[in-house]
């Protein structure tokens, strides 16, 4: 059988530690074989960042607005112990933000459900999918120690020479105090609703969508108020049409609606929220590493990642030789959504259906009982009927199963 043909290339990013021997096992077993895979390839390692003073992560990022689809393996965001291990010249900023600055997108995180790994919360049938804005709140906070007394004042100077300025806080205590001012831009809010939206739209769920209103009343409500008017202008007339709905309440209540739901639903999260909340669902669900994660721009470009980080521990273990196992579906389904969304805007059918049948032969090795440790100490099979896997070895059990679907 000769390999499925692309016609783009996908922008490939390349990640770190154990996440980057899974990228290269999971290329060298389950796609090359098959697929004629064309990439725009970006090393996106710490040694690569600091040879070239993190510009190659400008530059995939720039490289998947042009072809529209990338695939990223997870990166290390160095802090001050990182930088010594890895010897770099600055502490770099997350690849993950910048990319997100560049494309502005919205981050859409969703559990991959398999028999065997229940959820925790016994009402959820369905994924929920965590639809995080990904820029601002306190990501791009500005902050103070105050430490003696002193009067707070918010400040704002207007290009026609009018100022706003508020009072946030008189120190009257000799320790005094913190501060942090937050910011957001109503551009980025239009880009996360549309972005919202149109994933709805493609997917066809309903979007649930929270902030505090009620006490933050202009920045919160900003918010609230775009969503509205873009849903209402833009939106409402295709959701009716598709049977969808929007529903928005406050934070605390759509917390208590999700517990109570079967799920099925878009939930967008303002920042903070969202990096909070996706990681409660991913474990609530089972595992982080069963967690599928894209990034979606409003002009239609998608980047597909692992949800998780780069598996620091498993890696160390891999250095000294030992066998790990470390479970690489996030990463698989990051490869299977990229090359699905590829064959979509490319007219590629093959390309599509051979991504569908990868997945596939993932949840059916999961569901056969062959798991990386980490899901046979969650499963609800009897043990009798689970095989603990390396990493290798579930790989090569996806391959068996992969090649019977082809």
């Amino acid at each position: 059988m000769g390999k499925i043909q692309m016609s783009t290339p996908l922008v490939e990013m390349d990640g770190d530690e154990m996440t980057r021997v899974l990228w290269k096992m999971i290329k060298d077993e389950l796609l090359l074989p098959y697929v004629d895979l064309k990439t725009e390839y970006y090393d996106l390692g710490l040694p690569m960042r600091e040879k070239t003073h993190d510009q190659i992560t400008v530059d995939a990022a720039n490289a998947a607005k042009k072809l529209g689809v990338a695939v990223k393996c997870a990166t290390i965001t160095p802090n001050a112990a990182r930088v010594k291990e890895y010897n770099l010249s600055e502490m770099y900023k997350s690849p993950n933000g910048t990319i997100r600055s560049i494309m502005d997108g919205t981050v859409f995180r969703a559990p991959i459900l398999v028999k065997g790994i229940e959820p925790y919360v016994k009402s959820w049938k369905k994924p929920i999918t965590i639809a995080r804005h990904a820029y601002g709140d306190v990501y791009k906070s500005v902050e103070i120690k105050a430490f003696q007394p002193g009067v707070a004042k918010l400040v704002f100077e207007g290009k026609d020479g009018t100022v706003t300025e508020e009072k946030v806080f008189e120190f009257t205590e000799p320790e005094g105090g913190v501060l942090q001012a937050m910011h957001n831009r109503c551009r980025s809010i239009k880009s996360f609703a549309r972005s919202c939206f149109n994933y709805a739209v493609d997917t066809k769920q309903d979007v649930w969508f929270a902030t505090k209103d009620t006490i933050s009343k202009k920045y919160d409500h900003t918010f609230k108020d775009i969503f509205a008017d873009i849903y209402e202008k833009e939106y409402k007339a295709k959701f009716e049409e598709l049977g969808l709905t929007y529903f928005y309440t406050l934070i605390d209540d759509v917390v208590a609606r999700v517990i109570r739901s079967e799920g099925g639903f878009i939930w967008a999260c303002k920042n903070y929220d969202g990096d909070v909340m996706s990681d409660m669902l991913a474990t609530a669900f089972g595992s982080l590493a069963m967690m599928t994660s894209v990034l979606v721009s409003p002009d239609g470009n998608y980047e597909y990642e692992a949800a998780h980080g780069t598996v620091q521990r498993h890696y160390y273990q891999h250095l000294q030789g030992k066998k790990t196992s470390t479970n690489p579906v996030a990463t698989i389904f990051a490869w299977t959504g990229a090359l699905n969304k590829r064959g979509e805007k490319d007219n590629l059918p093959e390309l599509q259906a051979f991504a569908k049948k990868l997945e596939k032969a993932t949840i059916a090795t999961i569901e056969d009982g062959v798991m990386t440790k980490d899901l046979a100490n969650i499963t609800t099979f009897p043990a009798e009927k689970v095989t603990r896997a390396t990493s290798e070895e579930f790989i090569a059990a996806i391959k068996e199963r992969l090649e019977k679907l082809l």
